[in-house]
């Protein structure tokens, strides 16, 4: 079974998952953009119990989307500050981590794990989206 592990940028967080994620979206939002410093995130989905963190108590920050309502809480690293993924109010049992916080995140492959391109009325301009990528003008979630 894959499994790849990651965590923060001073080492402190770190965690393994286990086996393909159950899909990967590419979020465009403002949001994301917020919360990464960039123009996107890229979210690999996994189920609770196909991720394992170290003993280290993540720091969680609460947000509320401005469309839904809804909670989103933001993981963290207590030292270094890096976000390493996130769980919703909407979708209990489910973990999103974020591409950039595995080790070697060059096994997400946008054939094979299901990219999606959502979100696409707050991408920058300078956002390229592959063709034949499929698109939503609005968040899943919705």
């Amino acid at each position: 079974m894959m499994q790849h592990e990651g965590g923060c940028l001073c080492g402190a967080v770190r965690y393994q998952t286990t086996g393909d994620p159950l899909r990967v979206t590419v979020c465009h939002c403002k949001w994301c953009q917020r919360r990464t410093g960039t123009g996107f995130a890229v979210e690999p989905i996994f189920t609770d119990a196909m991720v394992t963190f170290n003993d280290l108590t993540r720091k969680v920050y609460r947000s509320y989307s401005d469309t839904s309502g809804r909670w989103l809480d933001l993981e963290f690293c207590p030292d270094c500050g890096t976000t390493v993924g996130f769980t919703l109010e909407w979708r209990p049992g489910l973990r999103i981590i974020d591409a950039g916080t595995f080790d070697d995140p060059g096994w997400i492959n946008p054939v094979v794990h299901d990219f999606r391109y959502i979100y696409l009325r707050s991408a920058q301009s300078w956002s390229e989206v592959p063709s034949g990528a499929e698109v939503f003008d609005a968040h899943f979630a919705t």
